[in-house]
């Protein structure tokens, strides 16, 4: 098997989930793992990427979590593929032989869309969208929470130790108030994540809004896996569970505990949020 072919010969249309965080993304992933032949890692892959030489951002001179192709050289390639075959297994638990479909879920490839597409030409890619003042307040809870810490001794970072994906830019967020931090965060990650899609097929990107989501299980996950032409087979009811990394009960309504912090800085994401609207209205 050569490096050039090794991702071909053990992935068929690998699906990726890429969205902001927080997004509820990870309750999509833990439902749509339950599809028949699909294959995951069960988990966030952070450390699975970040491992690989090259691709932490310590590498990079802490920039960000940003890859793009050039980063997909042929031996990161090969170890990217090969680490991912070795941990996935799917729904019984049994690891993969032959080649399979593959379901990813970590927050930073939504930065990571170029790398991903490069390691894996025939990819599929399902965009979550929450909306923008729930995911804000979501993410400052995860923020203070100190349960999402990824990078706690970020050169030159102060304040509450660095959270959630590293975007472009941080350093000119140093001393800012926490909710102006997290929204150039989410539409930072936003510009990027979309200018990658929309580079893409139309067929190899999928949407998806989180409340509809909510609101119909069974429905949008049938229509869903249909649409990426796998199976579904599984009754999920009319409530999903909470997901594993949920911080404290959702509610449509809970982000106005930070109404107005989250009103404050509603001008930085409103432009990206507007695209986002738009480009889930356009491919839906």
């Amino acid at each position: 098997m050569t490096e050039a072919a090794s991702a071909p010969a053990r992935f068929d249309r690998p699906i990726i989930i890429v969205s902001t965080p927080r997004a509820g993304s990870t309750l999509l992933f833990e439902t749509l793992e339950q599809a028949p032949r699909l294959y995951a890692t069960g988990q966030e892959s952070h450390w699975l990427i970040e491992d690989i030489p090259g691709l932490h951002p310590a590498a990079r001179g802490w920039d960000s979590n940003r890859l793009t192709a050039a980063d997909a050289t042929p031996q990161i390639a090969e170890a990217l593929a090969g680490e991912f075959y070795r941990q996935i297994r799917n729904r019984d638990g049994h690891a993969p032989t032959g080649r399979v479909r593959m379901l990813e879920k970590t927050p930073k490839n939504a930065l990571r869309i170029p790398l991903f597409d490069a390691v894996f030409p025939d990819a599929m890619f399902v965009y979550l969208y929450r909306d923008v003042r729930q995911t804000i307040a979501s993410m400052m809870e995860a923020w203070a929470s100190g349960a999402f810490r990824t990078y706690p001794e970020l050169p030159g970072w102060t304040g509450y130790p660095w959270s959630l994906l590293l975007v472009p830019g941080w350093r000119d967020l140093i001393g800012r108030p926490l909710s102006m931090v997290v929204a150039h965060q989410w539409a930072t990650t936003t510009r990027i994540m979309l200018d990658d899609l929309e580079k893409l097929p139309p067929d190899r990107v999928k949407v998806m809004a989180h409340d509809r989501f909510l609101a119909d299980p069974q429905g949008t996950s049938t229509e869903l896996t249909r649409s990426l032409d796998l199976g579904w087979d599984r009754e999920l009811g009319g409530q999903l569970p909470l997901s594993k990394v949920t911080v404290s009960r959702p509610s449509p309504d809970k982000w106005r505990r930070l109404e107005r912090e989250i009103e404050s800085v509603m001008p930085i994401v409103k432009e990206a949020d507007e695209r986002a609207r738009q480009f889930l209205t356009e491919r839906s």
